[in-house]
């Protein structure tokens, strides 16, 4: 069925979206209101120009208008429009999980270059397991751009996994992700897997009360809040990466910038091999990536 045009163009309804923004103060209404029209039709922001003179849907305008009270009244953009994008796709958000950032699309281009160099030396395609998967971003991605044919995604929170559930079939990802719920590795039961990645949580206990507003006050603090010294979570995942990995097995963190090397003595303390540490697009310090001995990968 074809939806019926509502009364107005696009640019007429981004007029009334400047305007409603602009209103509640948000500094450059006229970029977010673009930015939310992108998300709500799931295109790129150009197209805010580029359709400028088409009629907007009905549904789409309920929608659209619909985000624009919510980021009026203080919601994050993401979670205003209930979806972002991640590294080209489009994945339904909201307060149930953690908003995706940019940094970690870096930690997912670091496992899908291991991915490729071990297809190039000939071995079989990986198992993943990304632990505290949230809206599925790092799984969806995963299974979408690299041949990676069985990811284990977890999650400690139902209502999390029922968000990354909805992404991996929307996108087409639903018959190479397996959704699995539990802490950390718990819910491989003993199962092996060729690598481990996580974006775990890494925001010191008593660092809470002093985060931005809009992530203090509308993320859940199950996927931020790392225990008192911001590592508490690492050290558990870690330890048990360790032997969940087979020999040579990647693990591949995000971690705070301002204790990624903590991060990294903690994942060689636990008997990686060839820890590194990386950076972010910031040039600041992010991704902890190390191998688990037993053949030459893990030194």
């Amino acid at each position: 069925m074809v939806e019926a045009p509502a009364r107005g163009t696009v640019a007429e309804a981004l007029e009334t979206v400047r305007l409603t923004l602009a209103a509640a103060g948000l500094a450059d209404a006229r970029r977010e209101a673009a930015e939310l029209y992108a998300a709500v039709v799931g295109r790129a922001i150009g197209a805010a120009w580029v359709e400028g003179d088409d009629p907007l849907g009905r549904a789409a305008s309920r929608r659209l208008e619909a985000a624009a009270a919510r980021r009026a009244a203080g919601w994050p953009q993401a979670y205003a429009a209930q979806r972002v994008n991640f590294r080209g796709h489009w994945l339904a958000v909201d307060r149930r999980v953690l908003i995706p950032r940019p940094e970690t699309e870096g930690l997912v281009e670091r496992v899908l270059e291991w991915v490729r160099a071990e297809r190039a030396l000939g071995r079989d395609e990986p198992v993943v397991a990304d632990v505290g998967t949230g809206s599925g971003a790092i799984a969806v991605a995963l299974a979408l751009e690299g041949p990676v044919p069985f990811v284990v995604a977890s999650d400690i929170a139902h209502e999390a996994l029922e968000v990354a559930a909805l992404n991996a079939a929307a996108l087409g990802a639903r018959e190479r992700i397996h959704i699995r719920c539990g802490p950390l590795l718990e819910p491989l039961s003993g199962e092996r897997v060729d690598a481990v990645v996580s974006n775990p949580p890494y925001v010191a206990t008593d660092e809470w009360e002093r985060l931005d507003p809009a992530v203090r006050d509308y993320e859940p603090r199950l996927a931020l809040d790392g225990g008192p010294d911001g590592l508490a979570v690492t050290r558990d995942l870690v330890g048990q990466a360790s032997g969940a990995l087979r020999p040579g097995g990647l693990l591949a963190l995000e971690a705070d910038a301002r204790r990624a090397h903590e991060t990294a003595a903690i994942v060689r303390a636990t008997g990686f091999g060839r820890v590194e540490v990386g950076a972010d697009m910031f040039g600041r310090p992010r991704y902890v990536v190390a191998y688990r001995r037993g053949d030459g990968n893990g030194g």
